[in-house]
């Protein structure tokens, strides 16, 4: 009898479903991936940190980052850092991919999360292949936002979300207010990117600003 297909990709795919039924969830985020129309959030998995590694890499000029990431250093924050707050109520920090009709596309989260003060400081990062298309930018970003959001004070009850963004970026500062964050302040030359002084701004938004909010 004629074999049909690639027996290699086959393996590839068995295993690949075996990794998303394995995907891990957050004690404090309980059930199904939350979803806004092709996009959703989903707990970071582990399937998906070599990409972001990658697309960390070829962005530290936006990023708190100042070098790049190695394989063996992304593999070791993921298991000594991400993977314990899979089971912690109240965790720092709660990283998510970001998925488009199921593709990890970018990745996101909250981080430094103060659970007395009700805040947190959002992070999105898109793959640069996707992020140098602005109209592509806007649809993964706005949506992301929005998943954040419902995340933030439907989910987890908080109150208010910021945000620090290098003033290099407009076209991401245009998006994070029309979804209604609010710029709060600039940090004159906060940072150096490629050996220029650049500022940051801060951006928030509260919980009863949100569309949606009670």
């Amino acid at each position: 009898m004629n074999q049909t297909g690639n027996p290699g990709e086959h393996r590839t795919q068995t295993r690949r479903t075996r990794a998303e039924a394995k995907a891990p969830t957050h004690a404090c985020l309980p059930g199904p991936a939350l979803r806004f129309g092709a996009h959703a959030l989903c707990a970071l998995r582990e399937q998906d940190i070599e990409a972001i590694r990658v697309w960390r890499n070829a962005q530290i000029d936006v990023l708190r980052q100042s070098v790049p990431i190695t394989p063996a250093e992304q593999q070791r924050y993921f298991d000594e850092v991400i993977r314990p707050t899979f089971k912690d109520r109240r965790p720092r920090l709660i990283l998510l991919s970001l998925l488009r009709e199921e593709l990890c596309v970018g990745y996101c989260g909250l981080t430094n999360v103060d659970w007395p003060a009700g805040r947190a400081e959002i992070s999105f990062l898109l793959d640069p292949m996707r992020a140098r298309d602005p109209r592509i930018y806007r649809e993964d970003m706005s949506a992301c936002l929005e998943l954040l959001s419902r995340t933030a004070f439907e989910r987890l009850g908080l109150n208010r979300l910021f945000a620090e963004t290098f003033d290099i970026r407009p076209d991401h500062i245009a998006i994070l207010e029309a979804h209604g964050y609010a710029c709060e302040g600039r940090m004159r030359e906060h940072v150096t990117v490629r050996g220029v002084r650049v500022d940051s701004l801060i951006h928030g938004l509260l919980a009863t600003d949100w569309r949606g909010a009670p």
